[in-house]
């Protein structure tokens, strides 16, 4: 149970004052729900705001605070113009512009004559000197309300700089004192202040250096979090390990009659991969394994054997997927799988049903019927696989298919259904080193390095958006050549809405060119059943290109798509780019890429292009993915699942890490319990970054 200390940083954003409803639901969009989430959000810069006697010496576009005597009000001589008060600071004039501004508010705020305090961004034309919307216009006795130093925040529309500030202020005065979690030679040695001071350095910055991920405050806040992140994976790990293991030895019969019927020979490393699982399930200690292998390296057939060698002794497997759309098409792969082995039949029968969130109430029922009586051998789903109302007859698997989607306490969830649960974590986007401890810590992987003798190299080629006519006339002798397309539809601002429209307008646009029957539409939005009728119009109907959002990114497995057009390419990261790029190339048709960017774009998106015109390797996109933007573009935004980190810079806090890691086993190792006065402060630390779930599964070991 949370700590009473720990309730005022977990109350409801609107419990601040001057927080109300509306305020409250554009912050939790943007930050989160909770006071805590504001904390978290630190500044991205900080303003120094120079006071100064005169402007002779003032460079253009710096911030100032001056001491002016406004001397005379300019309304608009027309509309669009804006409106001007003309000040004086000794012999220099400065004018302020105000566009669309208020005539009589701004009367009020500059009466002719008053003295005022200015401060803002200064722009010099020839010898004229203005500032455009100063941020403060106060009365010289409130000079103690301008800050010298003031931290600037990641906006969303509809809260304000002032507004943001205020929320914040009201966020720190919420902060009680906290035990101290680290180790008083480790905090000494760093030279790191106290969490509290840390925490109150980082929103009242000193100065620039205050916010750089050296700097004492922000690494002492990085290493609180990633240590909170490695202690919940090991006490993961430990709780599916300790007490009584459970060998799952099957007799291979299953996956014996697999083997013979599939139409082609495992690689090299899928055999290899399958030993090591298999290895892993015989012995008594619970299995908790990553299998990296990059789009279209057979991690499906790797996980099926695994399933099956639960099945061979009367056991379940549950395999999470991210979303509907996969979980079926996950479904429908197991079936042809099994069914190619002669294990779906009189004979021998293995039992796969699905359970999302949208399944309808008479499947829901039968399918959770054969789930508690052990009918079914493998259950796929999303998370509703670990709602309370699921109940396993023998769950001794789990796999989490696109792990980057689910977070530690997903997966734990999951690993409750069941006692001394295997678990294998399955991911086609390749995660270099330091992300991967950061979501298992030092767990055992798996790497699948080879791709199926018959899959042949995609090409990908990038063009200008201007060149659409070209490329239009190109997909039309696809089309006629017998092709399926996918047409992949920008992001849009981060926005559902606006990427839903996007892609319908494209849709339309290519509807008029190809005609209705040959284009079909896939969104997040749409209904299970109209989903499930366009994707079969693609695979086997009429329809030749699928027009699509990213709801096609990941499992979606269609080997006669060979084209892929990709809008506005520029605005994805190069893992997305690369999880999209692999739903083509799947079959043995030479497959091309078209990455279709804007007239102008940024230095970093060309070299992200660049990249992928390159290489087909998820490996080493992953590690130039992490070289040009960080983790925080390759962990994903906030609904994914590689834990979430917001003080922590993967990429400039490796060290950290590394430390964090081994702190972590230090602790356990000496104090499995947390019942000593530091381990009882580490669990705070714990319930301080969410990682309830972490504390609840403390066991004795």
């Amino acid at each position: 149970m949370r700590p009473d200390i720990l309730f005022p940083l977990f109350a409801d954003l609107t419990s601040l004052k001057g927080i109300g409803p509306r305020l409250g639901a554009l912050l939790k969009k943007h930050t989160g729900g909770h006071v805590i989430d504001l904390l978290w959000h630190l500044p991205r810069e900080v303003i120094t705001r120079q006071a100064i006697e005169g402007l002779a010496m003032v460079e253009n576009d710096s911030i100032i605070t001056l001491n002016v005597t406004i001397a005379r009000h300019q309304p608009p001589a027309r509309p669009k113009y804006p409106y001007r008060v003309h000040c004086q600071a000794g012999a220099d004039s400065l004018t302020l512009i105000f566009f669309h501004g208020d005539p009589a508010y701004l009367l009020a705020q500059l009466p002719v004559g008053a003295d005022r305090l200015i401060s803002g961004r200064v722009e010099i034309y020839g010898s004229q000197y203005q500032i455009i919307h100063p941020d403060y216009m106060l009365p010289v006795e409130k000079r103690d309300e301008i800050p010298t130093y003031e931290p600037v925040y990641a906006l969303t529309s509809g809260v304000t700089s002032k507004v943001m500030r205020k929320a914040i202020t009201g966020a720190l005065a919420r902060v009680p004192s906290l035990p101290e979690w680290l180790a008083a030679e480790d905090v000494k040695q760093r030279g790191w202040p106290s969490w509290h001071v840390a925490i109150n350095t980082l929103h009242y910055p000193q100065g620039a250096t205050d916010l750089t991920p050296d700097s004492p405050a922000r690494a002492r806040l990085a290493y609180d979090e990633l240590l909170a992140n490695q202690l919940a994976l090991a006490i993961m790990r430990r709780s599916g390990q300790a007490g009584p293991g459970r060998a799952v030895a099957g007799d291979g019969r299953y996956r014996d009659k697999l083997l013979a019927g599939l139409p082609f020979r495992l690689t090299g490393a899928q055999q290899k991969v399958i030993a090591e699982i298999t290895d892993d399930m015989h012995n008594e200690r619970a299995m908790l394994r990553l299998l990296q292998g990059d789009v279209g390296s057979g991690k499906t057939v790797v996980a099926l054997m695994a399933a099956l060698n639960a099945a061979e002794i009367g056991a379940q497997t549950a395999l999470m997927v991210p979303t509907e759309i996969l979980a079926q098409q996950h479904f429908a792969t197991l079936q042809s799988l099994l069914q190619k082995g002669g294990l779906i039949g009189d004979e021998v029968n293995i039992s796969v049903v699905v359970l999302t969130g949208r399944s309808k109430a008479k499947e829901r029922r039968a399918a959770l019927e054969k789930i508690a009586e052990g009918s079914a051998q493998i259950i796929i789903g999303t998370h509703a696989l670990f709602q309370a109302d699921v109940v396993y007859n023998d769950l001794a698997l789990c796999i989490i298919d696109e792990q980057h989607r689910f977070g530690v306490e997903q997966r734990m969830a999951l690993a409750s259904k069941g006692k001394a649960i295997n678990m294998l974590v399955m991911t086609a986007t390749p995660i270099p080193r330091s992300l991967m401890m950061s979501a298992y810590g030092d767990l055992d992987s798996s790497r699948l390095t080879e791709k199926p003798a018959h899959r042949q190299p995609i090409q990908t080629l990038v063009t200008r958006q201007d060149k659409m006519a070209q490329l239009l006339d190109g997909i039309k002798r696809k089309c006629q050549a017998g092709a399926k397309i996918y047409w992949v539809c920008p992001l849009v601002d981060d926005s559902a809405v606006l990427d839903l429209a996007a892609a319908e307008a494209r849709y339309e646009d290519l509807q008029g060119i190809f005609g209705t029957d040959r284009v079909a539409l896939v969104h997040g939005k749409m209904k299970t059943d109209e989903k499930e009728t366009a994707m079969q119009n693609f695979i086997n109907g009429p329809a030749q290109i699928l027009v699509a959002t990213t709801v096609i990114e990941v499992g979606v497995d269609v080997p006669t798509a060979s084209v892929m057009v990709i809008e506005h390419a520029e605005r994805f990261g190069l893992a997305q780019l690369h999880q999209l790029r692999g739903r083509i190339g799947r079959g043995e048709v030479a497959s091309v890429c078209i990455l279709l960017r804007a007239e102008n774009i940024g230095e970093m998106a060309r070299k992200r292009l660049k990249i992928m015109a390159q290489t087909n390797d998820g490996f080493v996109i992953a590690e130039q993915d992490l070289a040009l933007r960080g983790a925080g573009e390759i962990l994903g935004t906030r609904q994914s699942g590689l834990p979430e980190l917001r003080l922590a810079d993967l990429v400039a806090h490796t060290g950290l890490m590394q430390a964090a890691t081994q702190d972590a086993k230090t602790i356990l190792a000496t104090d499995g319990r947390l019942k000593t006065k530091r381990g009882r402060a580490v669990r705070v630390l714990l319930y301080l970054f969410g990682r309830d779930r972490a504390v609840q599964n403390l066991k004795s070991g």
